[in-house]
């Protein structure tokens, strides 16, 4: 370990000791070491998903609400295979070290998060402490919008030809208008995602923050291409230690660290340091 890698951290794990509040915001490098895919760029979509490769699908096509108009089958395959990998996968042992993190402050802390994977929850995270402000995919709503009624995907088990990515038997339906159901996830060009749960995941937040007068931020695999995450963090107020491997940067070296780090390896070092505190 470099000397100032070493002391950037020791720096770190000083204002995880002074803070009272963590703020816990990731992307979805927070998922790598979980086993979860990395859709960067076509090469690494088409990579898990070779039948959308072969048709030359893009990601913004399929994750696209207009996919369940025009082939359900197909937009259904790709989010039933999500749906499926997610739960399959356990979550890394960060998200323990984090809850550590958070455990020894006087406000706790909280979770804003990009990904849709319900990782933090399934790890032990409180469902009030969380902000999904891309929404779950273990949630549905209607395609229609026929309301704004969201409900658990939980009796959902979807079957996928993986070959061909097309969902097998029966798609999920809206309860009360009959009409298909799709994720609660907020899509490229959505303009019909019921975005009701995530706001009120985001005001518990906000209220939270409120309380908070020393707070710490650590960002985990957060990117620049789509940057909803990097600047919640920026404004969220306090210090913030950003984790990212290939997007360390920072703007201000005096309230910000950036460690070039995956998210375990970061996380992992972040709470070494912390222990030898």
């Amino acid at each position: 370990m470099s000397d100032s890698l070493y002391s950037q951290l020791a720096r770190g794990a000083d204002w995880l000791g002074q803070a009272d509040g963590l703020l816990v915001t990731a992307g979805a490098g927070m998922g790598i070491d979980s086993g979860l895919p990395d859709f960067r760029g076509p090469g690494g979509f088409w990579a898990v998903y070779p039948a959308l490769g072969k048709a030359r699908i893009a990601f913004e096509h399929v994750a696209n609400p207009a996919a369940f108009e025009s082939d359900p089958r197909l937009a259904w395959g790709f989010y039933g295979h999500r749906l499926a990998l997610y739960r399959a996968a356990e979550p890394h042992a960060g998200f323990a070290m984090l809850q550590a993190f958070a455990a020894n402050l006087s406000q706790g802390g909280a979770v804003f998060t990009s990904n849709v994977d319900g990782h933090f929850q399934k790890a032990g995270f409180p469902t009030w402490q969380i902000c999904e402000t891309h929404g779950s995919i273990h949630h549905l709503q209607c395609t229609a919008a026929c309301n704004d009624h969201i409900w658990s995907a939980d009796d959902f088990r979807p079957e996928v030809d993986a070959e061909h990515c097309r969902l097998l038997g029966e798609m999920p339906s809206c309860p009360r208008c009959g009409q298909l159901a799709r994720p609660n996830i907020l899509m490229f060009g959505d303009w019909s995602w019921v975005k009701r749960r995530t706001m009120l995941q985001y005001q518990r937040l906000r209220d939270w923050l409120d309380g908070v007068d020393r707070l710490v931020c650590i960002e985990i695999g957060a990117g620049t291409h789509i940057p909803t995450v990097r600047h919640f963090s920026e404004n969220a107020g306090g210090k913030l230690i950003r984790i990212n491997p290939g997007e360390p940067e920072i703007s201000d070296p005096t309230c910000q660290i950036g460690l070039p780090l995956g998210g375990l390896a970061g996380i992992s070092r972040l709470f070494e340091a912390w222990q030898q505190a």
